[in-house]
């Protein structure tokens, strides 16, 4: 029900889209004959077979690691890693959470640092300026709604400094590609571009790498010991099925969102005073369709929903405004504390309804709305009391 006062949500942000019970009987059906579900079963390795063809080619190949959630790929990667406790590992201030404790839970300490203002994400260039006022042991920067970040440029970083680089890349499943140097973390979260519930997975090139982190996936167990400590962060057999029918039904979801977001787009970038993130190709959708507006997002976000317009202020507040983390140190332009671009997109940054279920009548009550939204919030035209 909704909120006394509230008007009811007629168009919501996000809505999973996984496949029906009919679609997992197969699949199902498999896990019944082979009695098998957990540890690294069948239908986990055909999923990451599916997963590797996407990198794969005739001359590299990628090495893929499913996990049960995007964390967990994460937190597996920076502990396979082994680095000396309380290291310094250079995040973005503006992500999800996640990011920052993985590095915590694994003894490290994240050092926040700003976003380039066009891609909102942490770039190369930021990263090898913080290099030469703090020591760092891993940069971990991330693919901020789906948009994929620049893997040449950071295989350079690599190459340059000497200082691994994990990407964190839940949202960007089908957009990002994985570097020579580079590792990369997905989510499979359900309302992720590539949902099936909850899973994760890790690719790297690094054969060892990938070694290390299932490992550390089964508690870290080798040859009946245990020699670096783990977690139980596999991937089931039930989950796999969901990836593997779900695997079927993404040519046609892309298909249809890719031909839905050619009007979305178009009729959201034409507004006065909202700008599209920056940075994605033309064939690359965004995980999550966020917005940097003229106005304030709070005034923006209060107008859509009397609408019945569901948004969300993804990355708000930054991390640094977090009371878990509001000791760590930050790393601005000038080496001060100040991350301006960070908190400008904190305050003006707004998540639009976008999911594969949308259809074109709602994209354009959305981009309506939303033009009228800013047009009072700017002044342009008189507000309706």
């Amino acid at each position: 029900m909704p909120e006394i006062g509230r008007p009811p949500i007629r168009i919501p942000v996000l809505v999973p889209d996984l496949p029906d019970a009919q679609a997992l009987l197969p699949w199902l059906s498999k896990i019944d004959t082979a009695l098998q579900y957990t540890n690294f079963g069948p239908l986990v390795q055909e999923f990451e077979r599916s997963l590797s063809s996407v990198w794969d080619t005739v001359t590299e190949s990628v090495h893929v690691v499913s996990t049960n959630s995007g964390t967990a790929a994460l937190e597996l990667c920076v502990a396979a890693l082994a680095l000396p406790a309380r290291s310094s590992v250079l995040v973005p201030a503006f992500t999800f959470p996640a990011t920052a404790t993985a590095v915590l839970r694994s003894g490290l300490v994240p050092i926040f640092a700003d976003v380039a203002i066009d891609t909102w994400q942490l770039t190369p260039e930021t990263a090898l300026a913080v290099s030469r006022k703090h020591k760092l042991s891993l940069v971990v920067p991330v693919a901020a709604f789906g948009c994929p970040v620049d893997v040449a440029g950071w295989d350079a970083f690599v190459v340059e400094t000497g200082i691994p680089v994990l990407i964190d890349a839940a949202a960007a499943f089908g957009n990002q590609e994985i570097g020579r140097y580079t590792h990369v973390a997905f989510s499979f979260h359900a309302t992720k571009p590539f949902g099936i519930g909850e899973g994760g997975a890790l690719v790297t090139r690094d054969a060892a790498m990938a070694s290390r982190t299932r490992k550390l996936s089964n508690f870290g167990f080798e040859a009946d010991l245990v020699l670096t400590v783990g977690a139980n962060a596999k991937l089931s057999e039930y989950a796999a099925a969901v990836a593997l029918a779900q695997w079927a039904r993404q040519p046609t979801q892309l298909s249809n969102r890719r031909r839905l977001w050619c009007e979305y787009s178009g009729a959201v970038s034409n507004i006065s005073g909202c700008r599209l993130q920056r940075g994605f190709g033309p064939d690359q959708l965004p995980g999550a369709l966020v917005v940097m507006l003229a106005s304030p997002a709070q005034e923006v976000a209060a107008a859509l929903m009397l609408s019945g317009i569901q948004t969300r202020r993804w990355y708000y507040p930054p991390l640094h405004c977090h009371p878990a983390f509001a000791r760590l140190t930050r790393c601005g332009p000038e080496g001060e504390d100040c991350l301006p671009v960070t908190e400008h997109l904190a305050q003006h940054t707004l998540g639009l309804p976008w999911f594969a279920a949308m259809s074109p009548m709602q994209c354009l009550s959305v981009s309506d709305a939303l033009d009228v939204a800013l047009d009072v919030s700017l002044g342009n035209v008189e507000s309706v009391i």
